[in-house]
């Protein structure tokens, strides 16, 4: 409180006019969340004046950083050029290009706003393509605004007809979208349950996933608007299987709103305008100029393959050294995830399910969370960690001194809450 009196003023000003003084809950955290004034590469600087490491990384939407400057290039142009020009442009074509030769789930795409759109639009697809109704999801699961399940449906949801499963538990879950059967649409899953604590799926749970769903006729709709960023062609390119539908955004926009929905020709061929009978997809920003130059310049400049697979193992390799630190410190902490995408649990093994997370690891968060800040590595207040490009190992190590430095102080709290 005493350290940051100018992001206390602005919280408190912007409440007049935002609820909470805030427009988005998941970046709200007590006392008050700090105000961000500038950002440049992997750091940003708060209203008053402390410069951070920033491993909050948008939610894994700021994998290029504050200050990439083939982004910044291709946003100028496209400013210079004309903001809204309510027609195709080549830059949607070209990002277009740059997917579907990436990704191999997905021959053709059509682009929306944001990720949650992304989903509603697959879940929509699958309604469509099935004549049927039901959904499963996973509890834990995040898959936009209006598609979440932190602890069982969330009454903003929107009003599909969802039946709930437990991520990882592949004889359940098959039983369940057995006992759906013809009733179910699509099977809507992501192969590293994001909000739920970056828990990667095992591959026998996705691979009876895919068997499953297309034994009783369902879709299986890969949620990737993460976990794209993991590797070449994402979670399904390493798995080496194509599920029906995937979805992108956060990243691939290049650090701007953006969502997209693909799968094979003969699926999105039904949003052929040329074709007769054709579905409708609307949005009046789903071709926006900055986005897709933006996106077009990330990924295919900026985040290629070849630069992915690096990248993937860099941060494979600095989660490990996580979990070495943890073990060496003998403290019940491990660092779950893939890669770039982290989270810290208060456990001495990987968390495997979102039921394994106890009110301890629950309770241990936030403390963790403003410890790290008051060192200058801010972190998701859940305990989330996403690594960006232009990351150094500087960086890095500040992050392990920052960790060491938070077991040294509260090893014994750590111990005894989880005890």
């Amino acid at each position: 409180i005493s350290a940051n009196p100018r992001s206390l003023k602005a919280d408190r000003e912007a409440e007049t006019y935002l609820p909470g003084g805030n427009t988005r809950t998941v970046l709200h955290y007590d006392p008050w969340p700090l105000t961000m004034v500038s950002g440049e590469g992997a750091e940003l600087v708060d209203i008053d004046g402390h410069r951070y490491v920033d491993f909050v990384g948008e939610y894994s939407a700021g994998l290029f950083g504050h200050s990439e400057q083939a982004v910044k290039s291709a946003v100028r142009k496209s400013m210079e050029t004309g903001i809204a020009l309510g027609a195709p442009t080549e830059y949607e074509r070209h990002l277009a290009g740059l997917l579907c030769r990436r990704f191999p789930g997905i021959d053709q795409v059509r682009f929306c706003n944001s990720g949650t759109e992304a989903n509603i639009w697959a879940m929509t697809t699958a309604r469509m393509l099935t004549g049927r109704k039901k959904f499963l999801a996973f509890e834990g699961a995040y898959h936009g605004g209006v598609i979440k399940f932190p602890n069982g449906p969330c009454p903003l949801n929107i009003p599909f007809d969802f039946v709930l499963a437990e991520y990882n538990d592949s004889e359940g879950t098959e039983a369940l979208i057995r006992e759906t059967g013809d009733e179910l649409a699509a099977v809507i899953v992501e192969p590293i349950l994001g909000a739920g604590g970056n828990i990667p799926g095992n591959r026998e749970f996705l691979e009876m996933l895919r068997r499953a769903t297309r034994e009783v006729g369902a879709l299986l709709i890969f949620d990737e608007v993460k976990t794209a960023r993991i590797g070449a062609g994402g979670c399904h390119g390493i798995l080496g299987y194509q599920p029906d539908l995937t979805t992108l955004g956060k990243f691939i926009g290049g650090g701007h709103p953006i969502g997209a929905f693909g799968g094979s020709k003969e699926v999105m061929q039904h949003y052929n305008p040329k074709l007769p009978g054709r579905w409708n997809h609307a949005g009046t920003f789903n071709n926006d100029v900055f986005s897709m130059a933006a996106g077009a310049a990330a990924m295919g400049k900026v985040y290629t393959a070849e630069r992915a697979e690096e990248f993937f193992e860099w941060s494979e390799a600095f989660r490990l050294s996580l979990n070495e630190l943890f073990a060496a410190r003998k403290v019940p902490m491990y660092a779950n995830g893939m890669g770039s995408i982290i989270a810290i649990h208060f456990s001495d093994k990987p968390t495997r399910r979102p039921s394994d997370i106890t009110a301890g690891c629950q309770a241990m968060r936030p403390l963790l969370h403003m410890e790290m800040l008051l060192q200058g590595v801010l972190i998701c207040s859940r305990g989330d960690f996403f690594l960006s490009l232009p990351m150094t190992e500087e960086h890095l190590s500040k992050a392990r001194a920052a960790l060491e430095k938070f077991i040294d102080r509260h090893r014994e709290l750590i111990i005894e809450v989880l005890r």
